[in-house]
Formats: C-alpha cells, sequence, structure tokens
C-alpha cells in the first residue's frame, strides 16, 4: 500500500470470515486486520469503529433502520396531517404514497369538497363512473 493510500475495509462474506479467523483478537485488532482504520498525517493509525460494527452488522443481514414492510429509509410515521407550504402546495409525503404502492407517474383526479380534497386515482375505479 502507498503511504498515503488508506485500506480497502472487507465487506459482506470476506468481512465476516475474517473476523471469525481472527478468533479472541480485540475489536480494536479486529477492526484493522479488516482495513476500518485511517492514517493520520503523523502516521498514527485511527480505528473507524463505528463504520466496523455497521459492516458487521449489514454483512449479518440485519436492517436497523427500515420500515415495518421493508421499504425505504425509515424517517417519520405517516401522522395524516399535513400543511399548505408557503408556495401554496401540498405535499403529500413517501409514507403516504408507499402504503398506498404509489409509484412514479401514476395520475389521479382531485375533487373539492367544502373541507376535504379528495384524490381518485385515474383508471382505477373507471367501472363505477356512470
Amino acid at each position: 500500500m502507498a503511504k498515503n493510500q488508506q485500506p480497502t475495509p472487507l465487506m459482506g462474506e470476506e468481512l465476516l470470515e475474517k473476523v471469525k479467523s481472527l478468533g479472541n483478537a480485540s475489536k480494536d485488532e479486529k477492526a484493522k486486520a479488516c482495513g476500518y482504520y485511517t492514517k493520520t498525517k503523523n502516521g498514527i493509525e485511527r480505528v473507524n469503529m463505528m463504520k466496523f460494527l455497521n459492516a458487521l452488522i449489514d454483512a449479518e443481514g440485519i436492517r436497523l433502520d427500515s420500515t415495518s414492510n421493508g421499504t425505504g429509509r425509515g424517517g417519520r410515521s405517516a401522522s395524516y396531517k399535513i400543511s399548505v407550504q408557503s408556495n401554496g402546495n401540498l405535499l403529500i409525503g413517501a409514507a403516504y404514497t408507499s402504503k398506498m404502492n404509489l409509484k412514479p407517474g401514476d395520475e389521479f383526479e382531485i375533487t373539492l369538497g367544502r373541507k376535504h380534497i379528495k384524490l381518485n386515482k385515474m383508471g382505477e375505479f373507471e367501472e363505477e363512473v356512470e
């Protein structure tokens, strides 16, 4: 490895095998052996423990930040309340669109009521229209 080049950290099955092969080594030693460290300008090695542990979690197939249905990246849950933005738009968030299995390009007909707005997906209820 060149002087300023950082190590390429192991990932996936390769990472798991290396960690198992290191047996009773310390966490720091395992992280360094798997490439999870950097060298400072002064030549001091610093272990990137969080990256190492996150890579282990990912390699094991554990998803800590997934939503209950396994899609998306987590985030806030749907509150079923939205506010008008400063530009006058209403934004319907991803929590609602994923819950309704909506895809980019889906079209809706907007029906305005006295105190509500109703969105009807185009083509979904055509047989009910007289």
